[in-house]
C-alpha cells in the first residue's frame, strides 16, 4: 500500500509551534521506534537514549523522593539498568540537583536524560522505550512540553518480525497481538487527548515515503529537517543496504506484507480476529484466511493465546491502579 500526500496528512500531525520539550519514541516492539531513533539521534540538538524504561520500572515504586532512604533506593536501583549506565550518570551530581527542586520522579528521570544530553553536546533528549504511550497521561503532568512520536505498524508484519527474531513459544502470538491492540487503542486515546503534543506515525508510510515522513516529524518536533539523516549513518544494520543504494537512503519498503506466506493461517485469522476492527481504523485492511486449512494449530494455541492475553490484561490493571494512587500522592 502506497502513501500519496492525502495518507502522509493523516499519519503525521504537525505541530504549530516549535518545542524544546523532551520527546519520547512510543509503540509496540517492531513498529519501526529503532529506525525513528536512528534518523533523529543524527540531529545536532537531540540527544536519544534507548529503552531506559525509567517510567514502567521505577515511577512510584520507591515511594516519597523527598525521604533521602527513598531516594537512595531508587538511584541505586536506576544506576544497576544496563541502558541507564550507558548515559553515564554522574549520581552525586543528580542528587544535588534533585534536592535544590521538586522532587518528583518525572523531575528525576528528567535530570538523568538531560545530563546524558549536555554530555553529547546537545541542548534536548529524547527517550525510546517500548509502549511508553501507556504513561503519556504521566508524563505530560510532568512535561508540558513533550512530544509524542507514536509508531504503529501492520500487526500481522509486526508479529512476524518478532518471529524472525526467534520466538516461537506456543501462544506467543497472544502476547504480540495484546501489545499491538493495547498501543494502538492508545494512539487514538492520546492523539484526541492531547493532539498538539502528540503524533502518530506508520510504519508503512515511513519506509514507503522517508522523506516526506521525516519532514513531517521533524515540523512536528520542531526540529530542522536533514536529508542525511535519511542515510543512517552509523547504523551498522544498514551497511549492507547503504552500499547498495549508493547516493541514496537505505530505507526501503522491502519488509511491508512480509506476513504473506509466511504466518500461518491460524496465526493470520487470530490477529486479524482480535484487532481486525481496530486494522482497519488505522487503514490496515484484513484479509482472508481459511482457518480450517488449519484447524488443528487452532485449536492448540488460540486457548494459550487468549489465555496469555487475560494474564497481560490483568497485569495491566494492576499496574495502572499503582500508578494512579501515585499521581493522587503527587509523587
Amino acid at each position: 500500500m502506497r502513501a500519496g500526500p492525502a495518507q502522509l496528512e493523516a499519519d503525521v500531525r504537525l505541530g504549530t509551534h516549535a518545542e524544546t520539550g523532551p520527546v519520547f519514541l512510543a509503540g509496540a516492539d517492531r513498529s519501526g521506534k529503532t529506525l525513528v531513533r536512528w534518523m533523529l539521534s543524527s540531529l545536532p540538538t537531540l540527544a536519544v537514549s534507548r529503552r531506559t524504561e525509567m517510567w514502567p520500572r521505577f515511577f512510584g515504586r520507591f515511594g516519597d523522593l523527598d525521604r533521602s532512604d527513598n531516594l537512595d533506593r531508587c538511584l541505586r536501583a536506576m544506576s544497576r539498568r544496563n541502558q541507564i549506565q550507558v548515559l553515564e550518570p554522574d549520581t552525586e551530581r543528580i542528587r544535588r540537583e534533585f534536592q535544590r527542586g521538586p522532587q518528583t520522579y518525572g523531575r528525576l528521570f528528567a535530570i538523568f536524560h538531560e545530563q546524558y544530553a549536555e554530555r553529547s553536546g546537545k541542548s534536548r533528549w529524547a527517550d525510546q522505550t517500548p509502549l511508553i504511550e501507556r504513561f503519556a497521561d504521566e508524563i505530560m503532568a510532568a512535561y508540558p512540553g513533550a512530544k509524542f512520536v507514536h509508531m504503529i505498524r501492520d500487526p500481522r508484519d509486526a508479529h512476524h518480525a518478532v518471529l524472525e527474531r526467534g520466538t516461537r513459544r506456543r501462544g506467543a502470538i497472544g502476547t504480540t497481538t495484546y501489545t499491538w491492540a493495547t498501543s494502538a487503542k492508545l494512539a487514538e486515546l492520546n492523539l484526541r487527548r492531547y493532539p498538539e503534543n502528540y503524533t502518530v506515525v506508520r510504519y508503512e508510510s515511513l519506509v514507503d515515503e522517508p522523506t516526506a515522513t521525516m519532514r513531517a516529524v521533524c515540523s512536528f518536533l520542531g526540529e530542522t529537517f536533514m536529508p542525511s539523516m535519511l542515510m543512517l549513518e552509523g547504523a551498522r544494520r544498514y551497511d549492507h543496504e547503504r552500499r547498495a543504494a549508493g547516493s541514496r537512503t537505505p530505507i526501503s519498503s522491502a519488509h511491508v506484507g512480509t506476513f504473506r506466506g509466511k504466518l500461518r493461517p491460524h496465526e493470520v485469522a487470530f490477529i486479524q480476529l482480535v484487532t481486525g476492527r481496530r486494522m482497519r481504523r488505522l487503514s490496515y485492511d484484513t484479509e482472508p484466511s481459511d482457518v480450517t486449512s488449519d484447524l488443528r494449530s487452532a485449536v492448540q494455541v488460540w486457548p494459550i493465546a487468549l489465555a496469555q492475553m487475560g494474564v497481560l490484561g490483568l497485569e495491566n490493571s494492576v499496574d495502572a491502579a499503582r500508578r494512579r494512587a501515585t499521581v493522587a500522592r503527587k509523587l
